[in-house]
């Protein structure tokens, strides 16, 4: 206990950036507080209107607010039916959730390569994959794009190819509230079944912990609701034997302990009143690295043109991979918290069990050679953001 005081006491004392970090107000803690003094901490009617608001702003018909994007990922895939001996492909560059989630069903995983300048999910490469997998009787059941740093992927382009190959698509925007895709919200599922969101507190808004999974099909949201918790019904319009008692439930299937509860929903309705706001000004300081770096041997990871990023990373690619790890440890040792975003999967030892292994997705690879994240956060200052590329630059000079 005493070395974490002294750890938190130098967080708070000491001039360290983040990558990033959660921006709490003084309503958000009235709204939790309000919670604290209310009769229900958990499944109260606040998770109810969070999920109203969620679908109103990303213009889904139904949303599913659960403890953490993990578990949104997981009953998306139950949702849709994986199960033992299907596939899942992913992007090799995500956070391992979005392949877990389908070893949590029993399927198989495999990953799609992405493209060099975006990072995010390559078509070409998907095309090619997918005629491949026809040919070996090996085609995915899901496909999870990844909307990497806040940008989507070409939805438009990923629907079409389910139409023609026969899979469903559950978007990973974990990263990607508040972005729009070809002018329309993402997460409105015009071109996919399920969308992901998460609410870590480094994400575009926070719920402490926190996950939703938004949909247009009744079907899918009422099977994620009873996913969540436990698969018991109380609604007796629903059971399945008649048995007379006021006192009785059914559980009906394997659920999970998966629900949020009223002090998250509070504070997730208090931020949801700012996302535009928050995404306005993560896109204002994602615009001034632009300006600031425009000069050095280095990319920022390309947005495409039909996509308004919320821009929850900023990531950059170095020239010189050489160099990649004496800068990143130069910008830990200056305070500066930048983080690889991220290592890929597929080489993670749990997945090389599988028969992965280095060289199967070269663009992903080459990415993590070169890649970390820059400090973006609301609360990020112009004073800070000079110093952070000032000490950039003389790292890679």
């Amino acid at each position: 206990m005493k070395n974490l005081n002294l750890f938190r006491n130098y967080y708070k004392n000491s001039k360290y950036i983040p990558y990033g970090r959660q921006n709490i107000t003084k309503d958000d803690i009235k709204a939790v507080i309000q919670v604290l003094k209310s009769e229900f901490l958990t499944q109260g009617n606040l998770l109810e209107d969070f999920e109203k608001r969620i679908s109103i702003k990303v213009n889904s018909k139904y949303a599913v607010a659960v403890n953490s994007a993990t578990s949104a990922l997981h009953i998306a895939c139950l949702a849709l039916g994986l199960k033992k001996g299907d596939y899942l492909w992913t992007s090799p560059i995500t956070f391992v959730a979005s392949a877990n989630c389908g070893i949590y069903c029993g399927a198989k995983i495999d990953f799609v390569d992405v493209d060099k300048n975006s990072c995010l999910i390559s078509i070409k490469e998907l095309e090619k994959k997918l005629q491949k997998a026809k040919l070996e009787n090996k085609l995915p059941k899901i496909i999870i794009p990844v909307h990497l740093g806040g940008s989507s992927c070409d939805m438009k382009a990923i629907y079409k190819l389910s139409k023609e190959y026969g899979f469903s698509i559950i978007e990973d925007a974990s990263h990607a509230l508040g972005g729009k895709f070809e002018n329309q919200p993402v997460g409105n599922c015009k071109y996919s079944d399920i969308s992901i969101f998460s609410f870590h507190p480094v994400k575009i808004i926070t719920t402490g912990e926190g996950g939703v999974a938004v949909t247009n099909s009744q079907k899918y949201a009422q099977e994620m609701k009873d996913l969540r918790s436990h698969y018991i019904i109380k609604d007796r319009n629903r059971f399945k034997e008649n048995i007379p008692g006021e006192w009785r439930y059914e559980m009906q299937g394997l659920g999970f302990n998966y629900r949020m509860n009223e002090i998250q929903a509070a504070l997730g309705l208090s931020q949801l009143t700012r996302l535009e706001k928050i995404v306005y000004r993560r896109n204002v300081i994602y615009n001034k690295y632009k300006e600031y770096l425009k000069n050095l041997p280095l990319k920022l990871i390309e947005v495409p043109n039909n996509v308004y990023s919320s821009h929850h990373l900023a990531v950059i690619k170095l020239e010189d991979k050489d160099i990649h790890q004496n800068v990143f440890e130069g910008m830990r040792k200056n305070s500066i918290g930048v983080q690889l975003h991220y290592s890929p999967v597929h080489l993670q030892p749990f997945y090389k069990k599988f028969g992965f292994k280095k060289g199967d997705f070269p663009n992903a690879e080459d990415y993590a050679s070169r890649a970390f994240s820059l400090p973006l956060y609301p609360e990020l200052n112009n004073f800070s953001l000079r110093k952070i590329v000032k000490i950039l630059k003389e790292l890679i000079y």
